[in-house]
């Protein structure tokens, strides 16, 4: 069945899929490997990279949360659009995404959270304001957005990545204390007792992005397929115009002239260059997906398998990796072993992601399990 006959894009689930897969590659890193990098923080130290392999290993899960937000924001826009028919209007559409953006709050504080305390390297922070939160809180104030024309979603996606941008202090100020307020909403970084690497509204722009291409989606799949492809190469030139100027948009100056110097972008909080080099990628891949769909619909099976319980998966992975690090690996390991736990861990969580898939559509499965 290809791409146009479906109900629920294949695409879409792909790239879900694969960036879950590549998620999981971080995470094992950081569970299993012991050797995740300190972070592309705004200020502070900046991580550098002695060979290739470490940091393209952890450059490539830079594509990760930009394609979260990017497809949470398409499926909303196609939620909305598929409710109309049955009668519901912004208010009840505006009642449902506070309600599930609230339980993907609470599911962090009350779930992921102590996953993460579970690190074999240790874990200090009491309170961690990752993606999820992130997340909940943009996908909340896009409920309320759902009237909105797609012209209006890009311009406001436009002007709040901008202003986010401009209003980040200098990498200078790293160490001040900033509130508890603006650290989940606006800069990242924080202590001990809280720490916020997902502030929400750098990545809200992101997100109305995403509704805006849902609406094109709705409009016309064939060709919102194609300006996705188009919109994610003007990215990557405007990406190497900005990282050229070394000046706005990168939050923190290029460390150097290599090439990793070049791709090593500020990620807490997205800079511009890091929005426009991940999600022109993203982009790219959609467009080859939606491609792939069409050919061979098969091929993308494996991958559509995670993208379909995405949170499922980012929920039970998180305890895998934390128990093979702690069973296998309880002083981490190099990165080939590292890498072959990954797989193993991908493996491993094949089959409970097949039967979940299936089991959350049983008319008899608890209808709040089904947001999983």
């Amino acid at each position: 069945m290809s791409e146009k006959s479906t109900s629920r894009l294949a695409s879409l689930d792909a790239l879900r899929g694969l960036l879950m897969v590549l998620m999981a590659l971080d995470h094992a890193s950081h569970f299993v490997g012991q050797q995740q990098s300190s972070g592309e923080y705004w200020g502070g130290p900046f991580p550098t990279y002695d060979a290739a392999l470490p940091f393209l290993i952890r450059w490539i899960t830079h594509l990760c949360a930009p394609g979260f937000f990017l497809l949470m924001g398409a499926g909303i826009s196609l939620f909305a659009q598929a409710r109309a028919p049955r009668g519901w209007g912004w208010r009840e559409l505006a009642r449902h995404f506070c309600l599930r953006g609230g339980a993907l709050v609470a599911l962090e504080l009350l779930v992921v959270n102590p996953g993460w305390r579970l690190s074999p390297g240790g874990w200090s922070t009491q309170l961690y304001v990752g993606v999820l939160t992130a997340l909940g809180l943009a996908m909340a104030v896009c409920g309320l957005l759902t009237r909105l024309a797609p012209g209006v979603l890009v311009t406001l996606s436009i002007a709040i990545a901008v202003a986010t941008d401009l209003a980040m202090p200098a990498p200078a100020q790293w160490g001040q204390s900033y509130s508890i307020v603006v650290r989940p909403l606006l800069i990242p970084g924080g202590t001990r007792t809280l720490w916020a690497n997902y502030p929400m509204l750098p990545w809200l722009s992101v997100a109305l992005l995403g509704m805006a291409f849902g609406r094109w989606l709705h409009e016309d799949r064939a060709r919102a397929f194609h300006r996705a492809v188009a919109v994610g190469l003007g990215f990557l030139a405007a990406f190497v115009v900005l990282r050229a100027l070394d000046g706005f948009g990168n939050l923190r100056p290029r460390a150097g002239t290599t090439w990793i110097d070049w791709l090593n972008v500020v990620k807490y909080p997205p800079s511009i260059t890091y929005l426009l080099l991940t999600l022109g990628l993203d982009l790219l891949l959609l467009g080859g997906l939606a491609r792939v769909s069409d050919w061979r619909p098969h091929a993308l099976r494996f991958l559509e398998t995670y993208g379909r319980v995405p949170l499922f998966f980012y929920v039970t992975h998180l305890f895998v990796y934390a128990a093979m690090g702690h069973l296998l690996t309880p002083k981490g390991t190099d990165l080939g072993t590292m890498a072959g736990l990954w797989l193993v861990g991908l493996l491993v969580q094949f089959g409970p992601c097949l039967l979940y898939a299936r089991l959350r559509h049983h008319p008899r499965w608890p209808p709040v399990l089904r947001y999983l």
